[in-house]
């Protein structure tokens, strides 16, 4: 598969670009693909809201279908993109895309297809392990791995579709830079909301003061924000994208929560009338924020130091913030349609920790706790060391 940067002697010319950007302010591919990506965490977010309000009733509930109807529309949507461009396509397009199995397409459009197929594999796979084992006990079962594999896929692919538009359109000096700036930013946002959503049964609010919510929050949050950092040419692109996160997150839960909703599989454990939702998000912004303040203080440095840096101020201000506010996700302040911190899953036991309010611990000893945390702290900087390598790469993106 070939998917270098097009040399500069080989590159459209100036005129020629600026004709074909003229032509369509934003690609319909990139358009259909980015609508895709959010159908998909829509969808998702909703998913899980509906398991742990009602159960699991059927496979056709309109949270399931938000989510194919992504899946199906990005495959497709990038699908025609890569027939057009191998069958149809302008010397233009061909130069500018790359070759995979003897069609040429444009990257992202090759690694949105990727996910779109995984996801529609995982369709009846999970429907017969669910007929099979009945409902899951944690987010990341077998099938639910390859859907959400192919959910990064598919996201994945909106975000190098972005960045090809908004890496073309500087290099050209096109008005519209910041237009495909915003776009990558968005599609970055539902990365990481994604990310956040493989994560969110480890990163619950009683598991605060544990070294395991942070290492689980180290993994993906370090690497994708790092990558903004690197590869989102704006004045704070880590807490642009954290935000985008945290809004998305926090206003499905606003939209969900007044829909009435009745558990209909047992045990019933807490008394359900209305949408139990995911609770208030993460504050990643904050986090994001320091880890851009260090981007820029270490901006000549090495990829090694920069990711050193970044890391640990990510990783220090994450655990300062949550440190605090998980506590008060669990005490009765947050208790209020806005940080719905009350919304417990139906099957939550009312001796549980977290209905009862109380951290739980998972370290039995001092020694635990520093070796937890240590650990934590170093997957942060690994993770960040891949961000930044990830994002140096977008910048060279053309194809």
């Amino acid at each position: 598969m070939e998917a270098r940067s097009i040399p500069a002697a080989l590159a459209p010319t100036a005129e020629g670009s600026r004709a074909r950007t003229g032509a369509a302010a934003i690609p319909w591919p990139l358009a259909a693909t980015v609508f895709a990506a959010t159908s998909i965490i829509v969808g998702l977010i909703w998913d899980i809201s509906w398991h742990i309000s009602i159960g699991r009733d059927t496979s056709w509930t309109p949270a399931h279908m938000g989510i194919y109807l992504g899946g199906t529309l990005a495959g497709f949507a990038n699908g025609f993109l890569v027939l057009k461009t191998t069958f149809r396509g302008t010397p233009a397009e061909r130069a500018e895309s790359v070759r995979f199995w003897g069609f040429r397409g444009p990257l992202g459009a090759f690694v949105s297809i990727w996910g779109a197929g995984a996801m529609l594999t995982s369709a009846p796979f999970d429907d017969w392990w669910h007929n099979a084992y009945g409902l899951d006990v944690e987010i990341l079962s077998p099938p639910h791995t390859v859907l959400l594999l192919g959910i990064l896929f598919v996201i994945g692919g909106a975000c190098i579709t972005a960045l090809k538009a908004q890496n073309a359109a500087e290099a050209e000096g096109s008005g519209r830079a910041g237009t495909y700036r915003a776009i990558f930013a968005y599609a970055m946002g539902l990365l990481v909301t994604m990310g956040a959503l493989a994560i969110w049964s480890d990163t619950r609010p009683y598991i605060g003061r544990s070294a395991h919510f942070y290492l689980y929050a180290a993994v993906p949050f370090p690497l994708m924000l790092a990558a903004a950092a690197r590869g989102l040419r704006m004045r704070w692109p880590a807490t642009t994208v954290a935000l985008i996160y945290m809004l998305v997150f926090a206003g499905m839960g606003w939209i969900l929560q007044p829909w009435p909703a009745t558990p209909k599989l047992g045990p019933i454990r807490q008394e359900i009338t209305h949408m139990v939702t995911l609770s208030f998000p993460l504050l990643l912004a904050v986090p994001a924020f320091a880890m851009d303040l260090a981007a820029r203080a270490v901006a000549k440095r090495g990829a090694t130091l920069q990711a050193l840096a970044m890391g640990l101020a990510f990783f220090a201000v994450l655990v300062g913030v949550h440190w605090w506010f998980n506590a008060f996700m669990l005490s009765p302040l947050s208790h209020n349609p806005f940080f719905m911190g009350d919304h417990y899953p139906y099957e939550a036991s009312p001796q549980s920790s977290w209905v009862r309010g109380e951290f739980l611990r998972l370290e039995r000893t001092t020694a635990d706790v520093v070796r937890g945390f240590g650990i934590a702290a170093l997957v942060a900087v690994v993770s960040t060391r891949i961000g930044v390598a990830w994002g140096n790469w977008m910048r060279t993106v053309r194809r």
